[in-house]
């Protein structure tokens, strides 16, 4: 038994095994008549029943399951910054978060479309309660990250995801993408936590951990919709934040959110790779010598990445002035589009209650603010 087991995506050699354990549940039915609506139910089975590898069922299968939802639900995904990556290279890809499943699933398409090695993904196991969810996940390359542990778990699941992702960076050339925080950004704030850094550390076996972070290959990853599907749905945990009230999730909060995001209508889409980071790290590792305020510093070179390179929308600047009670941005939209997001609002939220519209507002309106740092006009 690997001491990985308990996280790990499914071996190639279990992924027949795993798909015809889940080939006759509904919702594979439903994912598979979504995914190709006009092939008869046969087919699919016959050919899900032939496939032997995790790259085989995500380029035949989940491939088509992702253009579909764009199709669907989106105006498209335009990309950036992917020309700099090596192919047969594996990079550890550190990602702001605004969507469960869709953040690394566009990621892979985009990867799997310039040639360039996937990725393995974390995933919280509170997303995969599950069976289907479960095995599923590990038929698309997904790891487990441990959520609810006590401290002392907590730095055991921690040690063992961090010799777990170095695993598959420098001996199994797997990229592998993770986000730059636990759980999604809600406020629109994104921003690197330095206890997943801490985290990534741990597998270190360097004298000084930003030696490490060198040959983990760190890329920035910066993807931003022009509509949050799950805008609304974020309402009340931003609600009990606001009034210092604790947030206690519904039972199938996590699973709606989920399909929310995977269906719910984005609009435009845009991610933007940025720089390997390189010499960033020969430069922390000069001007810092404490290992603490180096994984500041780093964290802070990851922010500038992903907020300078955010791709604002529309949605964002109307957001702002609207917030505001201003016109500085108007000549970035045009008055349909500001009467569109003005009804968004009014059906998603309360509009009578001023700290909801406060905060919805927000959501779109701090990528704005947090943009203006490294940009003085748009």
């Amino acid at each position: 038994m690997s001491k990985f087991d308990t996280i790990r995506p499914y071996y190639d050699s279990e992924v027949n095994e795993g798909i015809r354990s889940v080939i006759h549940h509904p919702m594979m039915k439903a994912l598979m008549n979504f995914t190709f609506p006009d092939v008869d139910e046969n087919v699919w089975i016959d050919q899900l029943q032939k496939t032997h590898s995790i790259r085989d069922f995500q380029i035949n299968f989940v491939y088509h399951s992702v253009q579909k939802v764009l199709e669907r639900s989106s105006e498209g995904l335009t990309t950036s910054g992917f020309e700099k990556l090596e192919k047969n290279a594996s990079y550890l890809f550190i990602s702001n978060h605004r969507d469960i499943i869709l953040d690394t699933s566009l990621l892979n398409v985009a990867l799997y479309e310039h040639g360039l090695v996937m990725t393995a993904s974390a995933i919280g196991d509170n997303l995969v309660k599950k069976d289907f969810l479960y095995k599923l996940s590990k038929l698309n390359r997904n790891f487990l990250v441990q959520r609810g542990l006590s401290p002392r778990e907590l730095l055991q699941s921690s040690k063992l995801m961090s010799e777990y992702i170095g695993q598959l960076l420098m001996r199994e050339n797997r990229s592998v993408w993770i986000a730059q925080r636990e759980g999604r950004t809600k406020d629109g704030n994104d921003a690197t936590h330095q206890g997943v850094l801490k985290m990534l550390g741990m597998g270190s076996d360097e004298e000084n951990v930003m030696d490490y972070f060198k040959k983990l290959k760190i890329v920035p990853v910066s993807i931003s919709y022009e509509y949050d599907p799950t805008d609304a749905l974020k309402m009340p945990q931003l609600m009990a934040e606001a009034n210092n009230e604790v947030y206690i999730k519904e039972k199938n909060e996590d699973f709606i959110t989920l399909l929310s995001g995977i269906m719910g209508q984005k609009k435009r889409i845009h991610m933007h790779i940025g720089d390997v980071l390189e010499s960033e790290m020969d430069q922390i590792k000069g001007n810092e010598d404490n290992s603490n305020r180096q994984i500041q510093a780093l964290a802070q070179v990851i922010d500038d990445s992903i907020l300078s390179s955010y791709k604002l929308w529309p949605t964002n600047f109307i957001a702002h002035d609207l917030m505001y009670n201003s016109t500085q941005y108007n000549h970035l939209y045009t008055d349909e589009e500001k009467s569109l997001f003005e009804r968004r609002l009014e059906i998603k939220i309360d509009s009578t209650n001023p700290k909801m519209v406060e905060s919805f507002l927000a959501m779109y309106a701090n990528p704005v603010t947090n943009k203006m740092k490294y940009h003085n006009a748009f």
